[in-house]
C-alpha cells in the first residue's frame, strides 16, 4: 500500500503564520525529485505547535498538491482519543489516503488502553491508519502483541516504527505477516530496516535529500545493493547532523541552505547553534547536495 521514501514534511513559517506558497512549492519539488509519499503534520511538521485550524489547513494544502500523484498520509494523532478522531475525520474529509496516528504521549496508557484508543479511532472513521510507535517521544512502547491485535481490524494497515530496534520489524513480520506495512521512522537504520522486513521509511532526511532517499529505496526494491550501499554511506553524516539538536530545527536550517524554506521554528524549539550549522553544511557537502 505504502512504500519507499515518504517524507515527513517540514512546515514553513513566516512571522504571521504558515507560508502556504512555500509549503506547496516544497511539496511540488519533493514529488519532482521522486519522493514516493508525503506526511503533513507529523512531528517534523511541528504539529505540537500548530493550532487545530492550522493543522487542518496544512493537511488540506498538502492534499491539493499531492493527491493523485503520491500518497498523502496525514499526521492526525493526539494523546486525547476524541481529538485524534477529530483530526482523522478531517484528513478523511479532505481526501488524505491514510492517517498517521502516534501512540498517546504523556498519558502512559496500558497496552489495553492503546488497543482501545486505536480501535475507537478505527471505528469512528473509515480511513487506513498507520500506527506511529515512537517510545523516545511518547514514553510508551506498543508491543508486537498489541499491534497484532490491532492488525486484525480492517483499516489498521501498518506502522511507522521509530523504536530504533532492528529486531522489531522481523518479529512484527513473523507475528502479523508481510501484508502489514512496516515503515521505518529512523533514517540512520532505514536500510537495515528494509533487510528485516520493512518496505520503506518515513524520513526526515528526505526533506533535504529527496532524490537520494528515493533512489536508495528504489535501489533496494530493484536488488541493486551496491547503489543502495553507496547512497547509504553518502547520507550517513547527514542523518546524524539533522539530529544533533531537537528536530526539526536542524532540518529546517538545512532546507534553508537549499533556498526552499525559511529556517524559523516555533518555541520551545530554537534555531541550531553554530557548531551544528557547520556540521549540517559539511554533511550536505559530503552527500553532494551542496557545494
Amino acid at each position: 500500500m505504502f512504500r519507499g521514501s515518504i517524507v515527513a514534511l517540514i512546515t514553513p513559517f513566516t512571522e504571521d503564520g504558515i507560508d502556504e506558497a512555500a509549503y506547496q512549492s516544497f511539496i511540488e519539488w519533493q514529488i519532482a525529485e521522486g519522493t514516493h509519499g508525503v506526511v503533513p503534520c507529523g512531528t517534523t511538521g511541528e504539529s505540537p505547535t500548530l493550532s487545530h485550524a492550522e493543522h487542518m489547513r496544512v493537511v488540506s494544502l498538502c492534499v491539493e498538491v499531492a493527491k493523485g500523484k503520491v500518497p498523502v498520509i496525514a499526521g492526525a494523532g493526539s494523546n486525547s482519543t476524541e481529538e485524534a478522531i477529530l483530526l482523522v475525520r478531517h484528513a478523511a474529509k479532505v481526501g488524505a489516503d491514510a492517517a498517521l496516528v502516534v501512540t498517546p504521549y504523556y498519558n502512559k496508557p496500558t497496552q489495553e488502553g492503546l488497543y482501545r484508543h486505536y480501535k475507537a479511532i478505527h471505528d469512528a472513521v473509515d480511513l487506513p491508519i498507520l500506527i506511529y510507535n515512537i517510545p523516545g517521544r511518547s514514553v510508551i512502547d506498543m508491543n508486537v502483541e498489541t499491534m497484532a491485535r490491532l492488525a486484525g481490524l480492517r483499516n489498521i494497515v501498518g506502522v511507522k516504527d521509530a523504536t530504533n530496534d532492528l529486531g522489531r520489524p522481523l518479529r512484527t513480520r513473523v507475528t502479523i505477516g508481510p501484508e502489514f506495512c512496516q515503515l521505518s521512522g529512523e533514517d540512520i537504520t532505514a536500510t537495515g530496516f528494509l533487510a528485516q522486513g520493512g518496505v520503506g521509511c518515513i524520513s526526515v532526511t528526505a526533506n533535504v535529500a529527496p532524490r537520494l532517499c528515493a533512489r536508495q529505496q528504489d535501489a533496494w526494491a530493484s536488488g541493486d545493493l551496491a547503489t543502495m550501499a553507496a547512497i547509504r554511506d553518502r547520507l550517513a553524516p547527514l542523518h546524524r547532523a539533522l539530529f544533533l539538536e531537537s528536530s526539526p530545527a536542524p532540518c529546517k536550517h538545512a532546507v534553508s541552505l537549499l533556498g526552499r524554506s525559511d529556517p524559523r521554528v516555533r518555541l520551545p524549539l530554537i534555531e541550531p547553534g553554530e557548531d551544528t550549522k557547520a556540521a549540517i553544511r559539511s554533511a550536505m557537502v559530503h552527500a553532494g547536495i551542496l557545494e
